[in-house]
């Protein structure tokens, strides 16, 4: 395993979340792998697509993503190919070839054959599964899906096609499929296993933590002013600005064009034409900052992203992961700005209850949306760490904040919370785990009404005991205790309720102390101080590293290709900072496979 990860991608070992992964997809057994963007996913099938004899399909439902990757694979020295709408007919008449080719031969293969191919779940299902049933004929060893979190109506970006997908088992019984997505919660991750109908699978998830993201949340006051002063804090890095609507990207781009930042929108309503050299442009350094909608968004594979900025709210917690997830997935430091107006609540509510679902699940289904939004803006408007809260949204717990995000550069008064959340947990416990958030504030106060009195609650011991605060008071308590993980939300049918988890039984009995951040009504917003995101280069480690990324701009261009595909910015730091003499030590570093020392050493060796 380890010695073609090396001849190919140039790596001396795989990350610790891809080798269990690897190893159970080799074994012939079906996975599912919850991995953070940057996380090393597609090393995952890839990998094993080198090692097991057949062919690998990848199913992914980003077409500029199947070009990207299928770019750089071919420069590791990989034959790899896709089929998708954005091909002439020429095109893809010639990777029908290939597949005839590998079909004629049946199990016999050569070193030139075809190892992976990719295509989009619309072209596998289009003209009566022709292409699928066609592949049926091939020796396929991997079936591999992509986003996976768009097979489950519970994800943030369902697409029902990928609902289709259940039939692959059918058709490849004994074939070994991995699922793969960034972001999938309890709910999605199960129905992820259900609609896909794997055998026995194995789930892995990694830790969703991005530690080289620093994450900043402003709300708008002067939102250009906003964006400029965030965008030129990173000079000559490559941005990506997310916006809500087609006509938002325009007018961001243009607003930021006039400014002297070079930008280009990126939409679904774009010629193709100029939505090709747009993103050509982007990929190729030619511009700043894209300026894209979220569908198109999510196409950009381009790991020296450094900074992603929402000019709108996302939808909920997962899109937004999944959104500031483009930043930084060469592991290099990067940050995640969104700016904001509460008001992009009203607009992403009408979109939830404007679905047109009518199926038995459709109440359900607007209720979880707007609790998702909910837990969105707590995120927006906490004062506690912001990685905290993300992670514990996911169910992972870290020991201490960040340090990296805009709440921990500026903290805000904390006060000693446990007696407050004791009382919550007691009202939460003695009404059965059965009510909202509401109901439980009016438990608190005291309040007699026609719900408290025909469910007999006044009576209780903790009817009243929070007369000291006033409602708002304790919502904001209690939302926070949410976004901690210190007590959860449940449904009862489509009825929000709280109930009570391990971490809430240890703050009742007094071995968990609580830390909250103390109310202040209607605080007034103030522009923060920001902390600065730095690379650990030394000034001429820093001046040598320019000199290689213009050198690798050079080489882009006279071969047509992104400048990553030629070296990311990692290794490129990696050459900076161990300057290699010669071929032997140019081979040793991280990232640089056969093809690419052969192809690039000496080139670089010269600029060393």
């Amino acid at each position: 395993m380890l010695p073609t990860l090396k001849q190919y991608f140039g790596y001396d070992k795989l990350r610790p979340a891809q080798e269990p992964v690897i190893s159970n997809v080799l074994a012939g057994k079906d996975t599912l792998a919850i991995m953070p963007t940057g996380g090393g996913k597609s090393m995952c099938y890839q990998l094993p697509s080198l090692i097991l004899p057949g062919l690998t399909v990848v199913i992914s439902p980003l077409i500029a993503l199947m070009h990207d990757q299928v770019q750089s694979l071919t420069k590791n020295g990989i034959t790899a190919a896709y089929i998708n709408s954005s091909q002439s007919t020429e095109e893809q008449d010639q990777v029908w070839n290939r597949l005839k080719d590998i079909k004629q031969k049946g199990h016999t293969r050569d070193e030139g054959d075809l190892k992976m191919i990719y295509t989009s779940p619309e072209r596998l299902l289009a003209n009566d599964k022709y292409f699928l049933n066609y592949l049926t004929g091939l020796p396929i060893s991997l079936v591999a899906i992509d986003e996976a979190h768009c097979v489950s109506s519970w994800g943030h970006d369902f697409r029902p096609e990928y609902s289709q997908l259940s039939i692959l088992k059918e058709l490849f019984p004994s074939t070994p499929i991995i699922a793969l997505t960034a972001t999938a919660d309890q709910l999605t991750r199960k129905d992820i296993l259900e609609k896909l109908r794997l055998t026995n699978p194995k789930t892995f998830i990694s830790s969703f933590d991005r530690p080289n993201i620093h994450y900043r949340v402003e709300t708008k006051a002067d939102p250009y002013e906003q964006l400029i002063d965030f965008i030129r804090s990173w000079p000559d890095q490559a941005g990506i600005v997310y916006c809500l609507s087609r006509k938002s990207t325009e007018e961001v781009a243009a607003k930021l064009s006039k400014l002297g930042i070079k930008a280009k929108p990126y939409h679904a309503n774009l010629d193709k034409s100029a939505k090709e050299k747009n993103f050509s442009d982007f990929m190729d350094d030619k511009i700043q900052v894209i300026c894209a909608t979220i569908a198109f968004g999510m196409g950009i594979d381009k790991p020296n992203v450094r900074f992603v900025a929402h000019w709108n709210l996302p939808k909920n917690i997962e899109s937004y992961y999944q959104e500031t997830g483009r930043a930084g997935r060469d592991g290099l430091p990067s940050e995640a700005m969104l700016i904001y107006n509460p008001s992009d609540a009203f607009t992403l509510r009408k979109f939830i209850d404007g679905d047109n679902n009518t199926g038995t699940n459709a109440q359900l289904f607007r209720a979880v949306q707007h609790d998702k939004l909910d837990r969105l803006l707590e995120f927006c408007q906490t004062g506690h760490c912001r990685r905290r809260i993300l992670l514990q949204y996911f169910q992972e717990k870290i020991a201490s904040d960040c340090n990296n995000c805009d709440c921990c550069d500026n903290p805000r008064l904390k006060i000693e919370g446990t007696v407050i959340a004791q009382k919550i947990m007691s009202a939460i416990y003695r009404t059965g785990q059965r009510f909202g958030i509401s109901y439980i504030g009016d438990i608190l106060l005291g309040i007699v009404n026609e719900r408290t009195q025909k469910y007999g609650h006044t009576a209780l011991p903790t009817f009243g005991i929070g007369k000291d605060q006033d409602k708002d008071t304790w919502l904001f308590y209690m939302n926070q205790l949410i976004d901690l993980g210190i007590i959860d939300i449940k449904y009862d049918g489509f009825i929000k309720t709280l109930g009570l988890n391990e971490t809430s039984m240890n703050v009742l009995s007094g071995n968990k102390p609580v830390e909250l951040i103390q109310y202040k009504p209607k605080e007034e917003k103030t522009r923060v101080k920001r902390a600065k995101v730095t690379n650990d280069l030394s000034e001429s480690d820093t001046e040598l590293f320019e000199r290689l990324r213009g050198l690798r701009t050079v080489i882009a261009r006279r071969e047509k290709v992104p400048p990553f595909v030629v070296f990311g910015d990692q290794t490129l730091q990696f050459i900076a900072r161990l300057r290699p003499k010669n071929m032997f030590e140019f081979a040793n570093i991280s990232g640089v496979g056969r093809v690419k020392l052969q192809k690039y050493g000496r080139e670089f060796l010269e600029v060393i």
